[in-house]
């Protein structure tokens, strides 16, 4: 089977003012590493959907929800907080970057791909139920996992979050919804740094794991194996689902932590090794940040080129 490769136009047409780190040159970056690597042209690949009203509301409030579709501007730009604007073109964008991760669902359980990556934009894990966050407006691993198990009837899902910044997002919505005990998070993040959450553990199935700036691919391998491999391989998940940043970079300026695209490949491997055991190989990855343009391309090519090793 092959690994989908998920995008669409539209998550290029969404932007939110010059000089902002959330921009379209970042999935153009994506696509021409991915263009001269050699690796595209063994993807399968597909056009994202528009997510729809139902598949948003499974893990957003209906009134959050509402409030996006209908104050969406026609011109200009709308504030949703200090980091995060909407254009004409975001709800489109925001759309198709939550439908990438349905589609991707869909494509594995139906033995289409064994895994997926979604390069799309905006990015979600900083969204909650009821608020957009930190350049995120929907949640768009979290939608994804909720269709898996409410849609596609899975019954335990794993999120696993690399991003240099915490998924507080993730873990509200998590922390919350009718099916949070169906669910596992495993992440490290850069501490203290934005959100200055996930700190404390709030669930026995919610791993976070702070790291102090300047922690290196040494540290990153050793939660993998002290934290994360124990309490995933006890989970038994049957789809993994990744939150894939790659601002832990050492080259990321945005960040402070100093992996390396070797780490991003390692990683990988590990949790395809798991996913191996206990999801049939199943895996839906989702781009989260990445702000070098270099380092995010080259870190993408090391995380699809081993999904792409299955």
């Amino acid at each position: 089977m092959s690994t989908a490769y998920i995008t669409h136009a539209d998550c290029l047409r969404h932007e939110m003012g010059a000089g902002h780190p959330e921009n379209p040159d970042r999935l153009a970056a994506i696509h021409e590493h991915m263009e001269s690597s050699g690796l595209l042209q063994r993807l399968r690949s597909l056009e994202a959907p528009l997510a729809n009203i139902e598949d948003l509301k499974r893990v957003h409030r209906p009134q959050y929800v509402d409030f996006i579709f209908e104050h969406a501007p026609r011109e200009g730009y709308l504030q949703l907080d200090p980091d995060t604007a909407m254009n004409p073109y975001s709800l489109a964008a925001a759309r198709r970057a939550a439908g990438a991760g349905v589609l991707a669902v869909d494509e594995v359980m139906a033995c289409h791909a064994q895994n997926a990556f979604c390069a799309v934009r905006p990015c979600g894990h900083h969204a909650t139920p009821v608020r957009a966050m930190g350049f995120c407006i929907f949640n768009n691993v979290a939608v994804a996992a909720a269709y898996a198990l409410e849609v596609k009837g899975l019954e335990r899902v794993a999120v696993v979050d690399f991003d240099v910044h915490h998924g507080n997002g993730t873990e509200d919505t998590f922390g919350v919804a009718p099916w949070r005990e169906r669910v596992l998070m495993a992440s490290f993040f850069q501490h203290p740094f934005y959100p200055g959450s996930g700190t404390v553990n709030p669930a026995p199935n919610m791993f976070n794991v702070p790291l102090a700036a300047g922690s290196d691919g040494a540290v990153a391998r050793r939660v993998l194996r002290e934290s994360w491999l124990p309490a995933l391989d006890g989970f038994r998940p049957q789809m993994m689902l990744i939150s894939a940043g790659f601002d832990a970079h050492r080259d990321d300026l945005l960040g402070g932590l100093a992996l390396v695209e070797d780490d991003y490949e390692w990683l990988t491997r590990e949790l395809m090794g798991i996913a191996a055991r206990h999801a049939q190989g199943r895996i839906v990855s989702m781009l989260e940040g990445g702000y070098n343009l270099a380092a995010l391309g080259r870190s993408a090519v090391a995380h699809v080129r081993a999904l792409a090793q299955h």
